[in-house]
């Protein structure tokens, strides 16, 4: 059954603020072997004109995908989450997300296709900081698979 369009646009609440530490950067940046210094020397990103470590460009996509579970498990929605894969992801960027920023995510769901039998989902994710300010927006689009028919 298809997912039902009057969703296109709908916004959900702005999640409580997520406070990205020094730690988890550095874990994220091990994690998918990236080694730049910025993520794990204070010096080196503060050489580079920033006020501390920044993170790697994906890893806010920890706390939109989490933010974007609110558009997932609305009950009205009825999108069947174990049909969903992931299927693109997308940031734009103000600015890059630094060691001690506290994001919130404020989710609204962008579009929604039907193809082949698939549900596409596409979920805008505008990441601000403490202050209001902009930080990243993330387009994370999910495809939920057609059922098998019996």
């Amino acid at each position: 059954m298809a997912l039902d369009q009057s969703f296109v646009g709908r916004t959900y609440p702005p999640t409580d603020p997520y406070e990205v530490g020094r730690e988890k950067i550095r874990e994220f940046a091990e994690a998918i072997g990236d080694t730049n210094p910025a993520y794990t020397d204070a010096e080196a990103a503060k050489a580079l004109g920033h006020s501390d470590v920044i993170a790697p460009p994906t890893f806010v996509f920890a706390i939109t995908f989490q933010a974007a579970g609110q558009v997932i498990e609305d009950p009205q929605l009825g999108l069947d989450y174990s049909r969903v894969v992931h299927g693109d992801q997308k940031f734009t960027y103000t600015r890059p997300v630094r060691s001690g920023d506290r994001l919130s995510v404020t989710s609204t769901i962008e579009a929604i296709k039907s193809m082949a039998g698939n549900d596409i989902i596409d979920i805008r994710g505008e990441v601000h900081d403490e202050a209001g300010e902009h930080v990243v927006t993330a387009v994370t689009k999910l495809v939920a698979r057609a059922a098998k028919e019996a």
